[in-house]
C-alpha cells in the first residue's frame, strides 16, 4: 500500500465528520473544471469536493477513508496516485484535492493524474510555503512547522507543502488561483482553525488534521498545554486577537489548473 493509504487508515476515521467540504471552497474547485463532463477524483477520500453535475469516478487507496462514502457518492476504486487502474485519456479532466502531500512519489502521481485526463488537471492544496507556515498554529506546534516544511527542492518529498512551481516541473505551465480560508471554514484541514483556537484542543479535531496527528505524541501534548494556557490568560488575544475581526484569510492555498 502506499504512504496516503497508511496514512489515512491510521487518522482518518472521522473525516466524514470533521472534513466537510466547505461550499466557498468547492465553488472555486468546481469553477476550475470548466466543462469537463467527465472527472477522476485521485485521493478522493470520503468524497468531499466532488461536484455532482458530472460523472465522477474516485480513487483513494484507503479502505478506511472508502467505508465512509455516503452511498450516493461517485463510484469508487482503491487504488493509488501512482498507478491508477484507467487507460489513457480516459475522462475529461483530473482533480486532487488536499491529497498531494501525502503521494509517495508525487511526480509519478501527477503524470498519471496527466495520462488518464485528456483535458485539464485541476489540484487544490497549501501551495504557497511562506504563506501556509504563516500563522500561529506553527508557533504552537514547531513539529507541525517541519511536517509542513518536508525537503525543500525535492518534488518526492514528504513536506506538506508542495509548491506550483514543483508541480509545473512534472506537468509545465500552470494557473495558480489563491483560496483564501473561510473564518468559519466547514473543511477541518489544517488552517481552517485560524480563528477558532479553541477547536484544535478538541481531540477529535485534531485527529482528522494530519499536520496535528502526525507529529509526535509529546510535541503536539506540550502544543497543546501552551495553547490552553495561552487562552485562559488571554495571551493568545494579545497576539492574535486581530485575526478575529477578518472574514477570510489567504493562507497559501490555492486551486492550481495545468491544461
Amino acid at each position: 500500500m502506499c504512504a496516503s493509504g497508511q496514512v489515512y487508515d491510521r487518522i482518518g476515521g472521522g473525516y466524514a465528520q470533521y472534513r466537510r467540504e466547505d461550499p466557498r471552497i468547492a465553488a472555486a474547485i468546481h469553477a476550475a473544471l470548466g466543462g469537463a463532463g467527465s472527472v477522476v477524483n485521485v485521493g478522493a477520500g470520503a468524497g468531499s469536493y466532488e461536484p455532482a453535475d458530472r460523472r465522477v469516478v474516485a480513487v483513494d487507496p484507503s479502505p478506511v477513508m472508502l467505508a465512509q462514502r455516503n452511498a450516493g457518492a461517485a463510484p469508487c476504486v482503491q487504488a493509488a496516485a501512482e498507478a491508477l487502474p484507467f487507460g489513457d485519456n480516459t475522462f475529461d479532466a483530473a482533480m486532487a484535492v488536499l491529497t498531494l502531500h501525502h503521494w509517495a512519489d508525487k511526480p509519478r502521481g501527477l503524470a498519471e493524474m496527466r495520462r488518464v485526463a485528456r483535458g485539464r488537471l485541476v489540484l487544490f492544496g497549501g501551495h504557497n510555503r511562506e504563506r501556509n507556515g504563516s500563522w500561529w498554529l506553527h508557533d504552537y506546534f514547531p513539529a507541525a512547522r517541519r511536517l509542513v516544511a518536508g525537503q525543500p527542492g525535492n518534488p518526492a518529498s514528504t513536506g506538506r507543502t508542495v509548491a506550483a512551481e514543483r508541480i509545473a516541473s512534472v506537468l509545465g505551465p500552470v494557473q495558480v488561483i489563491p483560496v483564501p480560508v473561510p473564518a468559519d471554514c466547514t473543511d477541518g484541514f489544517e488552517a481552517a482553525y485560524w480563528q477558532r483556537p479553541e477547536a484544535i484542543l478538541e481531540p477529535a479535531v485534531w485527529r482528522a488534521t494530519s499536520a496535528l496527528s502526525l507529529i509526535p505524541a509529546a510535541d503536539r501534548a506540550a502544543g497543546m498545554t501552551r495553547l490552553r494556557a495561552d487562552l485562559a490568560s488571554g495571551r493568545w488575544h494579545k497576539r492574535y486577537g486581530h485575526l478575529l475581526t477578518l472574514g477570510e484569510l489567504d493562507l497559501g492555498y490555492c486551486v492550481i489548473i495545468a491544461e
